[in-house]
């Protein structure tokens, strides 16, 4: 044991002296390339000592940025976090400068500007050289996730157990590749793209993989709720109008995702999926985590470990970490910028505008994010915590704006997983042993937006009907994006839109947009509008909606006697007999009824659902948004995410099998059915591996609203699990 530690502390040294090393001789080649940077006197000096000079100044350098790097960033606390990521250049080039002046005899000399590109080579310089080393030893590399994850601890921030050792029950982390369809993934795994994910597929003994359906309403803040809190009851798009109170919720706004959250668990009077010693990194909602990190409805909140930000400190407190994530925002700010031309000069078709602030809103979500969520998900992994659940939304996001198919999307498949790559091998290094579960919350289906192939936007189509005025130019409607309000959030700027502004009249109508869904409300009705009160005030409305060539179908309630769907050349089925495969549904394949029925028992659902045409020939469909990728109603690939398990848990069709043998609804078409259904198959396998998750206390969640209440995690828990209804 005592030679094991000698020969330990040995390679670290050599470690150190590597990286010195190699910094010293970086220092030197910077020193002959750039004209305002000198490591030599005035009066010039031997190469002996320039190279001494080049030698104390990196060495210095290393000592101020292992030293006072963390210090200056937890001082930065109040920056918002990309304006951190800014500063990561000035303050690396103060270090730099602060190391130049230890010389000795004033040899070291740079002005500010060539401080900050010295420095900024020298930590990409440095970071690489410790990866590369790290590589020819996995067991450093664990260690020094280890000490990471032993510090948080000693700290307090890890109220988990002691991490027990790998024989022990394994703990279970949850990757969600946001956007990405089942099909999308297999062809990915087939083509290469994903090596991964393919050697988990091919593997006799690794992983099986399964595609479920969505729920109507194929979007994030639907399918990640259910998933995570076991309800998306009430949740009838991404975005929606709730008359009581004359609000627009939308799920990427803090205060509503917190609601939203609210609402699932007092109807479930369960926590989450996370409850028991879990983490939430990247999502939208917690899961009753008592670890979390950029988790969207915390930002609502307020209190010490409550900050939605706070993974982008724990991130960026390492220089290196902080320098290689911004040189590769900037790299891929330029990609962007490269492949929206190269698109424009090819006439790719169909094509959005990709200008303006969505070059640094991709680079954030495909970089920024990705980074400091991984490596989240990492240290979770060193401190053995039971349960993580963490949110990849890359794909999603340059999908909605490339397509789910182009070239732009599959190179962010790649990248994805070498994430993947690194957790896995990680894996085999923490304290207890993990399975890795790969899921989606929806997919995408392609086509042009609405406003691009008709010419006019949903809320144009609707004014017409309505005989109001309508403008001259189509205008555009604002793309529905997680990542752009996770931006604002980073800023520290207010997450608002142009549809949380009330009208300007009560009588106009409100209309929504949730990828191809449409939502359309009359603010002055009170309730649920019916075909009757519509047709009273706007008689050619509906009409013109079912039979506009771009609309598939309606749904509108009909008086007493329920709710009816509308079609082209005046199809009308009331909802109570809709079957797959006939009517107004016909195209959109099995299930489609099933989640029309299900969503019209909606509380806060629209006085007028509008889901847009889709052919099954090419899979395509109009977005009622700014999106060539989108999601949010029915129709192709949108609403077949998919599924990915270790062969050793049990079969979600075996579970659903179960439930159904107990008296449950059978699912139409069979399979996995609903975000909901996804819950209960990820709550089995965690049960399965480390017993029963706790209920919260239900009288935590009463109508003081989850705010002002312990959130679930922190909440006590009852002294026996199933004590709560």
């Amino acid at each position: 044991m005592g030679d094991e530690k000698w020969r330990a502390a040995g390679r670290a040294l050599m470690r150190v002296i590597a990286v010195w090393a190699v910094s010293t001789l970086t220092m030197l080649v910077l020193a002959g390339a750039l004209p305002d940077f000198r490591l030599e006197a005035d009066d010039g000096d031997t190469i002996t000592k320039t190279a001494f000079t080049a030698a104390w100044g990196a060495g210095a350098f290393g000592l101020l940025s292992a030293l006072v790097w963390p210090v200056l960033v937890r001082a930065l606390l109040i920056v918002p976090a990309l304006v951190l990521g800014a500063l990561v250049f000035f303050l690396n080039g103060s270090l730099l400068l602060i190391a130049l002046r230890l010389i000795p005899d004033g040899r070291g000399d740079a002005n500010p500007e060539t401080a900050v590109v010295v420095a900024a080579v020298m930590s990409a310089v440095a970071s690489a050289t410790s990866t590369a080393l790290a590589v020819r030893d996995d067991e450093a590399y664990r260690r020094r996730l280890s000490r990471l994850a032993d510090r948080r601890r000693r700290r307090g921030r890890s109220p988990g157990p002691p991490e027990p050792g790998r024989d022990g029950p394994p703990g279970t982390v949850f990757l969600q590749l946001d956007g990405v369809g089942h099909d999308v993934l297999v062809k990915a795994a087939a083509d290469g793209l994903m090596p991964t994910v393919a050697g988990w597929l091919a593997d006799s003994s690794g992983h099986r993989l399964t595609p479920w359906r969505t729920d109507w309403s194929s979007q994030t803040g639907a399918s990640q709720l259910a998933i995570l809190h076991g309800s998306n009851h009430d949740v009838p798009a991404f975005r929606w109008y709730e008359k009581e109170t004359r609000t627009v919720m939308v799920s990427s706004r803090p205060a509503s995702a917190l609601e939203m959250q609210r609402r699932a668990i007092e109807r479930t009077r369960d926590g989450g999926l996370l409850t028991v010693d879990g983490a939430s990194r990247g999502n939208l909602f917690s899961g009753g985590a008592g670890q979390l990190a950029l988790v969207l409805s915390m930002a609502a909140r307020r209190g010490k470990g409550r900050r939605s930000r706070a993974g982008y400190f724990a991130y960026f407190s390492d220089p290196a970490n902080a320098t290689r994530t911004a040189l590769s925002f900037v790299a891929e700010v330029l990609r962007e910028i490269g492949q929206s031309t190269r698109a424009r000069a090819r006439k790719v078709t169909p094509r959005i505008k990709r200008g303006g602030l969505y070059p640094f809103i991709r680079a954030f979500a495909t970089v920024v994010e990705r980074d400091v969520v991984a490596t989240a998900v990492l240290g979770d992994m060193f401190a053995g915590r039971t349960a993580v659940y963490a949110d990849l939304v890359a794909y999603d996001e340059v999908a909605h704006h490339s397509g789910p198919h182009s070239r732009d999307a599959e190179k962010v498949l790649v990248r994805l997983d070498r994430s993947l790559a690194l957790i896995a091998k990680i894996a085999d290094h923490t304290p207890r042993t993990y399975r890795i579960v790969l899921l989606s919350d929806h997919g995408q289906s392609p086509g042009e937006t609405f406003a691009g192939k008709y010419g006019l936007t949903l809320k144009d189509l609707v004014r017409a009907g309505c005989g109001l005025p309508v403008p001259r130019r189509a205008q555009r409607t604002r793309s529905a994006s997680e990542a752009r309000d996770a931006v604002r959030i980073a800023l520290h700027r207010p997450v608002e839109g142009q549809e949380a502004e009330h009208p300007a009249k009560l009588s106009d109508p409100i209309v929504l947009a949730s990828g191809n869904l449409g939502l359309i409300s009359f603010p002055d009705i009170e309730g649920r509008a019916s075909r009757e009160q519509i047709e009273r005030r706007h008689p050619a409305l509906l009409s013109t909606l079912a039979n506009h060539p771009g609309i598939g179908f309606l749904l509108v309630r009909c008086g007493e006697h329920g709710s009816v769907v509308l079609g082209p050349g005046g199809a009308e089925v009331p909802v109570a007999d809709l079957t797959d495969g006939e009517g107004p549904l016909a195209v959109f394949g099995v299930g489609a009824a099933s989640a029309v029925q299900r969503a019209d028992t909606f509380p806060h659902v629209a006085d007028v659902m509008v889901n847009s045409s889709y052919d099954p020939a090419t899979g395509t469909v109009h977005a009622f948004e700014e999106q060539i990728g989108s999601h949010g109603g029915l129709g192709g690939e949108q609403s077949r995410p998919f599924l990915l398990w270790p062969r050793g848990l049990t079969d979600p069709l075996d579970i659903v099998a179960a439930e159904t043998a107990e008296g449950a609804p059978v699912p139409p078409g069979g399979g996995l059915v609903g975000a909901e259904a996804v819950h209960r198959v990820l709550t089995r396998w965690l049960q399965e591996s480390s017993g029963p998750q706790v209920p919260v206390r239900a009288e935590g969640f009463g109508g003081a609203g989850l705010a002002d209440e312990p959130f679930p995690g922190d909440a006590p828990v009852p002294e026996a699990p199933g004590t709560t209804t």
